[in-house]
């Protein structure tokens, strides 16, 4: 499956340098999606007729789902895995006393300037956005300082991007059986082995609505 070629990461996220937050996208709070429709607790997983290369075996977290469109972020595209006192340096962060590795992942096509962490719901603080109690998504940078000081959530995962639908949009691929829906599980999200996290999720696919 092909992955999207950068010659340096550094180069990748130098726009976010100008910002003091990892994300502009506006996430909602949980109450302002409806439960009923949303699709916020699954994943996504890219039939194998998926047209769309960009998706191409793509597995997906659905974080915001509601009238106005959806939001997910792709946890399979792995980039690189650095320092994460490099990571912090280059987002223009102070890294004293940083410790530890840090997974960045391409998060989907839409604004891959800005980004997301994916985490287990342990850790908590402003920007954090809990999808169902296990997996949460936090907005704020000072997580990653969290994070390398080993004050973080257990788990954790850093992507640049997302993917986005508009209002209905996401509705049509599902009826066209574009995308297969599984129970987000967090050995999915953080443990299964990236290259063989399709197959696994394929594995555990629900019907499409």
């Amino acid at each position: 499956m092909p992955r999207p070629r950068i010659k340096s990461l550094m180069l990748w996220i130098a726009i976010v340098l100008l910002s003091p937050m990892l994300i502009t996208v506006a996430l909602p709070k949980p109450e302002d999606t409806p439960q009923s429709a949303s699709l916020a607790k699954q994943l996504l997983v890219a039939s194998p007729d998926m047209g769309d290369p960009r998706f191409s075996h793509a597995v997906i977290l659905m974080v915001r789902h509601d009238n106005d469109g959806a939001l997910a972020i792709v946890i399979n595209r792995p980039i690189q895995q650095l320092p994460s006192a490099k990571l912090l340096e280059a987002l223009g962060q102070d890294n004293t006393g940083i410790v530890g590795e840090a997974r960045v992942f391409a998060g989907g096509p839409v604004e891959p300037q800005v980004g997301f962490i994916v985490h287990s719901a342990n850790y908590h603080r402003a920007g954090t956005i809990d999808i169902d109690g296990r997996v949460a998504v936090t907005t704020n940078i000072e997580i990653l300082r969290d994070i390398g000081h080993n004050q973080g959530p257990v788990k954790s995962l850093i992507a640049f991007g997302y993917a986005g639908w508009g209002p209905g949009q996401l509705e049509g691929e599902l009826a066209l059986g574009g995308w297969f829906t599984v129970p987000e599980d967090p050995k999915l999200v953080f443990d299964s082995d990236r290259d063989k996290l399709w197959t696994e999720a394929m594995a555990h696919r629900t019907i499409p609505l």
